[in-house]
């Protein structure tokens, strides 16, 4: 059964937004993939070029993070296309608070800080 006011758009829209989780899931699994192995990569080129160089495990452990945080966000994704096509499919609309939207602001900005705080570090 669907709701009278139910339409192709809204479901394929729906399904637009999930895919963008997912992307956005498997971009922070594969960039927390790089970043754990850019530490190991510092170090292996400090060792050929005889220059001491930092630990590699604060980049390792931002890596590690930014996998679990993209298994989150896809996790996140699917709750979310479930409850929406539930909500359409009754007719009703709930948009994103904003709390939410400023918690996900300030994670995106913290997280590239951190980035930059890596990049002055290995430099």
């Amino acid at each position: 059964m669907t709701a009278p006011d139910l339409h192709a758009t809204d479901v394929l829209a729906n399904e637009r937004t999930l895919l963008a989780y997912v992307r956005t899931a498997l971009a922070l699994i594969g960039f927390g993939f790089v970043i754990a192995r850019f530490g190991l990569f510092v170090s292996e080129i400090a060792a050929i070029t005889h220059i001491a160089s930092t630990s590699p495990h604060l980049s390792t452990g931002f890596g590690v993070t930014m996998a679990l945080g993209g298994i989150v966000i896809g996790l996140v994704g699917g709750w979310r296309y479930a409850a929406t096509d539930a909500d359409l499919r009754r007719g009703v609309v709930r948009p994103l608070s904003a709390a939410v939207a400023y918690v996900i602001s300030i994670a995106v900005a913290a997280i590239g800080l951190l980035v930059a705080a890596l990049l002055i570090v290995y430099r």
